[in-house]
């Protein structure tokens, strides 16, 4: 089972790209996804938030998080993910059934259940750097 600082890493990375994406390819990334057409601003305004994120999971790296440490971020990061993934199924199960749409659930998936297991007290928490 991966540490907290990888979590947060590697969480930090995915919503960094996907934020990078949206932000300066807005058309393009929504035509990736299967929305033509989609609303650029909207689009921008979801990279700005997937880059918020990744900021506060970058900075938040060797914090220790999980349980009631750092509570707020985990929090956060365990409901975005969850609704994303509960979200991004239900959009394959009804209609929208396309690769692009099934990574994207799948990544969300793995952070779902990670973050939920961090959140809830099942890894291993990221030790405080040792000062000299």
């Amino acid at each position: 089972m991966p540490n907290t600082r990888v979590i947060m890493v590697s969480s930090s990375l995915c919503l960094a790209i996907a934020g990078i994406a949206c932000l300066f390819l807005p058309s393009e990334t929504m035509a990736l996804l299967g929305m033509p057409g989609a609303n650029d601003l909207v689009a921008q305004l979801l990279g700005a938030l997937y880059l918020g994120f990744a900021a506060a999971n970058w900075t938040a790296r060797g914090s220790m998080i999980g349980g009631i440490y750092a509570r707020p971020i985990s929090v956060a990061n365990f409901f975005h993910f969850v609704v994303g993934a509960s979200l991004l199924a239900k959009a394959i199960s009804s209609e929208r059934l396309n690769a692009a749409y099934l990574a994207v659930a799948l990544v969300y998936l793995v952070f779902a259940v990670l973050f939920a297991l961090l959140l809830f007290g099942r890894i291993e928490r990221a030790k405080r750097p040792e000062s000299t």
